[in-house]
């Protein structure tokens, strides 16, 4: 991100930028930072927009050959097309021959580093992956937002906050906006008033039901999961975010015997520094072998209700009656 700053401040822009991964936030922010920087507002001769899969390689590349008018630079820009896995060879190939007036900005979710289109974005330009932020720069950004609406928060308001919000920083964005505004005439805020209106992301909820079934509270989980129903979420979905929850717990679980910190877990199992503790007591309620057995029984009850061998709200009740009974303190 640093590289891209200094190209703005400099006025000095690569051929090519590439920006990826999965904190779409920062990635949106800095899309329209390099925009603004390099097309001239309102410039819509020099500036162009392609999106999805459906682009034409071949209508790009004509274009990038046409010269800027008027202007220093053509800007292209393509958004989540796809290209970057299997299907970018054309473009991959023309990006070194073309002209230097042409730059590109390239945004996707996901890449693979092996294709013919990443290697010539890294060789022409700048490919920046965006990563889910450390919870040491999402507790700067958030204190740096509250300190200059003249507010203090304090840490178990914080903490409480980022539990419900979770890590996606436009949701962080959203969910502090209509925290600030309803704090508006109090100088530092609260518990209580993140309680108040701060919204709880269903995979909230599903942690929630994944404790309740660690902690054998069966009723407990299956209110919740009646409470998600109610909320139109899909029972598959459910049954997809419970098994993601049992994979974590699975590298928690195995990390905590080779005896790894906290830090290490978190950057391996893909979760924030703070939820590692709390995967933690979910995993001394189940042996290794339960867990894998859990995360095997997840596919196999995906799979009957794929087959109509069962119905899809019965697959997950069934799955939380099961492992809501079992248990164990072994390894």
């Amino acid at each position: 991100m640093k590289t891209i700053d200094n190209d703005i401040k400099a006025g000095e822009f690569k051929k090519v930028y590439l920006l990826y991964g999965e904190e779409r936030y920062l990635i949106r922010q800095y899309r329209d930072k390099l925009i603004k920087a390099m097309v001239k507002e309102n410039d819509t001769m020099n500036f162009s927009s392609f999106e999805g899969d459906g682009i034409s390689q071949k209508e790009i590349i004509d274009l990038a050959e046409t010269l800027p008018f008027f202007a220093d630079r053509r800007v292209i820009l393509i958004e989540d097309a796809g290209i970057f896995k299997k299907t970018g060879d054309e473009l991959g190939e023309y990006l070194q021959t073309a002209p230097d007036t042409t730059h590109f900005i390239f945004v996707e979710e996901s890449v693979d580093k092996r294709s013919r289109i990443y290697k010539a974005a890294a060789k022409c330009g700048n490919p920046v992956e965006f990563k889910t932020q450390t919870d040491e720069t999402l507790a700067r950004w958030v204190g740096t937002r509250i300190r200059k609406e003249g507010k203090g928060m304090s840490r178990a308001a914080y903490d409480l906050f980022i539990s419900k919000t979770g890590t996606d920083m436009e949701n962080i964005d959203k969910e502090l906006e209509k925290l600030i505004c309803y704090c508006l005439d109090k100088e530092v805020i609260e518990i209580a008033d993140v309680e108040a209106i701060t919204t709880e992301q269903i995979q909230n909820k599903i942690f929630d039901m994944v404790d309740a079934i660690a902690s054998h509270n069966q009723i407990k989980a299956l209110d919740l999961y009646y409470d998600l129903l109610a909320l139109k979420e899909p029972a598959m979905r459910i049954m997809y975010l419970i098994s993601r929850q049992f994979n974590i717990m699975l590298t928690v679980k195995a990390m905590m015997n080779q005896g790894f910190g906290n830090k290490d877990i978190a950057k391996k199992a893909g979760c924030p520094e703070w939820a590692v503790r709390k995967y933690q007591s979910q995993c001394r309620a189940y042996s290794m072998e339960q867990i894998k057995q859990a995360v095997r029984d997840g596919v196999e009850y995906e799979e009957a209700v794929k087959t109509g061998r069962m119905n899809d709200q019965m697959a997950v009740e069934l799955f939380i009656v099961q492992y809501s009974a079992a248990g164990t303190a072994e390894k």
